[in-house]
């Protein structure tokens, strides 16, 4: 991608939405008629989906009804190469109506359908195997070929159990058997991935789009400066809040990142970032909203469908990881400041209890969803109930009204926004399947513990690094969906509760995206700063690596569910406590500066220093007391360097 000047920032929200498409995938605007005609199918689906929330629809006929949607839409959404972004060609409208047929035929003959998955007839192979296809073009449109790859290798596996060389084998499976485990069961791609993605993805998407088209984003990164742009490191934290709050309904790490950077880069050069540290924080503070309550990303929404709890039990055990990740960040901040000597800048905004005062309303988001869980609603009920509120309350001010023709772009845009992940979804499912299938899960276990020779440490060591392999080339929610039945039964048997394995899972899935060398939220901020894309992305690092240590917390001992709240209270304040104190420490030797600038050996000392502190139990803390307090002696009583005349 050819990198745009510093300064050239998008300047309207069409140059912004083009530079989030250069990453997430490009997707067809069309004018006239087809244009229409797909903005219409886009609300009808979203109008389904809300509709069934309230409706009683057979399982596997809402979740066939979903993805008939998603393939119809993503073939004339997504263009099938390069050259194919302005008009829609034949082979796209032959690709929907063949989504069309092939889902269609699941409907017309449900009855009969669902009792032939053992012995499929010939119009089972035949739609069965035009399904499985249909899926595998869409994922190469939509998420890109290296999630395509994978799941033909998965696919292939299931064909080649008998020739492959132990403990790889299996007995191998014929196309009828595949196609009824994975087209006419509730185990394959109809399966928990596409379950999330018919009810919670879809809705919580809609819902971001009803707060987009109210201008909730544009408040949000508003209130971020009112509140934190009176001191020196006011620019950083004012991107890393807005971020916050900007990134939990849009749920997209790169979007985030675009979104604040268009606003927020200038202010940054002008405090004295780099172009690197800049694009570093602001990907940093990106992609941190997509593991932030109240609405977390894809993956959260898989957490609580496999473990089959509450979503409410998963926001719940984010609270404290989230806190640890931004107060991390912050700590960086407020060290970058001192270190590099950053400059103070006057952000004009209005008092941020005027502007709450306003538009308090657009705040639902943190409020409304989580308030509608705890007096028992689920999930899904309380989002469409939110969404309801949400429109009702942008008629408060004129300017925030969601009058019809709002209406229907917010129903539109929840519908685009899902269709990628829909897909993945659907692509992972047929990798579930299989692995369902053939047992491949348990023998992946078994071999990851033996490598690791029984060891828990070198166990999430080794699954830290199978999640950022995959996460370079797989979106976070596929490397979740892969990686929790592969990995996750392997720290199970090691003892590690069910909730810290799959929590471990989702933070390295997610943070897989800001670790080099193919972070996307680092390259888009890259392309925005005009940046270097490697420098980017290990600034990213830099800023979120004491939050790679915090997965570690909650697996590595009993007493680390504390940070998951999932303690006594005693357990939770006492681990908080010691967690909070040991990534300050960290933090300051990572970034090179205690009360003044870090030598060497004093930054390993104080790193080492907040590892013992963070692993949590009590006996490494006295240690690592002493050595931060020896750290903080020697540079009190040493003389500073002298100045250049």
């Amino acid at each position: 991608m050819t990198e745009p000047p510093a300064g050239q920032l998008p300047k309207s929200a069409e140059e912004v939405e083009e530079l989030v498409e250069s990453f997430e995938g490009k997707t067809r605007h069309l004018p006239g008629l087809i244009g229409r005609f797909i903005t219409a199918v886009l609300v009808v689906m979203s109008l389904y989906h809300l509709w069934a929330t309230t409706a009683t629809v057979v399982t596997q006929i809402h979740r066939t009804i979903h993805l008939l949607f998603v393939l119809f839409l993503t073939f004339l959404v997504y263009p099938g190469w390069k050259g194919a972004a302005r008009r829609i060609h034949p082979t796209d409208v032959i690709l929907s109506l063949a989504s069309v047929a092939a889902l269609g035929y699941v409907i017309v003959d449900f009855e009969g359908f669902i009792y032939r998955a053992v012995v499929p007839n010939t119009l089972d192979l035949v739609f069965g195997v035009l399904t499985i296809l249909l899926i595998l073009e869409a994922t190469r449109r939509s998420v890109g070929n290296a999630l395509l790859i994978v799941v033909g290798g998965f696919i292939l596996y299931a064909f080649a159990g008998p020739w492959l060389p132990a403990p790889w084998t299996h007995r191998g499976y014929d196309l009828a058997r595949l196609v009824g485990q994975l087209y006419m069961t509730l185990e394959g791609i109809f399966g928990v991935p596409i379950a999330v993605s018919s009810t919670f993805i879809i809705l919580f998407t809609i819902y971001g789009a009803f707060l987009d088209q109210s201008g909730a984003g544009k408040f949000f990164v508003d209130l971020a400066f009112a509140l934190t742009g009176r001191r020196r490191t006011g620019a950083g934290q004012a991107v890393t809040v807005a971020s916050f709050l900007l990134g939990g309904p849009s749920g997209s790490g790169v979007a985030t990142t675009v979104t604040v950077g268009a606003i927020a880069y200038p202010l940054l050069q002008k405090a004295g970032y780099d172009r690197e540290s800049a694009g570093g924080l602001l990907s940093a503070g990106g992609i941190g909203a997509v593991i932030s309550p109240p609405i977390l990303g894809a993956a959260a929404f898989l957490i609580a469908e496999i473990l089959k709890i509450t979503y409410l039990q998963v926001l719940v055990m984010a609270i404290i990881p989230t806190i640890l990740y931004y107060l991390s960040i912050f700590l960086m901040i407020e060290l970058d400041a001192r270190r590099f000597a950053l400059r103070f800048v006057e952000i004009k905004t209005q008092n941020p209890w005027m502007l709450t005062r306003q538009y308090w309303y657009l705040l639902s988001s943190l409020i409304v969803i989580p308030a509608f869980m705890v007096v028992g609603f689920t999930a899904i009920t309380a989002v469409f109930y939110s969404t309801l509120v949400a429109w009702a309350a942008s008629y408060i001010r004129r300017d925030t009204a969601l009058r019809p023709h709002k209406v229907i772009t917010a129903l539109a845009n929840g519908s685009r926004q899902v269709l990628n992940i829909a897909v993945t979804t659907a692509a992972a499912g047929i990798i579930v399947g299989v692995v369902n299938l053939t047992g491949l899960g348990l023998k992946l276990s078994d071999i990851i513990i033996g490598f690791a020779g029984g060891n828990l440490i070198l166990t999430l060591v080794y699954a830290a690094i199978a999640l950022w392999i995959l996460g370079l080339a797989l979106p976070i929610t596929a490397t979740y969906i892969i990686a929790a039945v592969i990995v996750a039964p392997a720290l199970i048997k090691l003892n590690v509760s069910e909730l810290a394995a799959h929590m471990f899972i989702f933070y390295y899935a997610v943070l897989s995206e800001v670790s080099p060398p193919v972070g996307l939220s680092p390259m888009a901020a890259a392309a925005l700063t005009g940046g270097n894309p490697f420098k980017t992305m290990m600034m990213a690092w830099k800023y979120t690596l004491p939050a790679f240590v915090v997965p570690f917390m909650f697996t590595v001992h009993p007493d680390g569910m504390g940070l998951l709240l999932q303690a006594p209270a005693a357990d939770v304040i006492k681990v908080f406590i010691t967690s909070v104190i040991g990534l300050a420490t960290m933090a300051a030797g990572i970034n090179g500066w205690l009360f003044r600038k870090a030598s060497l050996v004093e930054r390993v000392l104080l790193v080492v220093a907040g590892i013992l502190f963070i692993y949590p139990t009590t006996s490494p803390d006295f240690i690592a007391a002493l050595m931060v307090a020896g750290v903080a002696a020697f540079q009190t009583l040493r003389k500073p360097a002298p100045q250049p005349q």
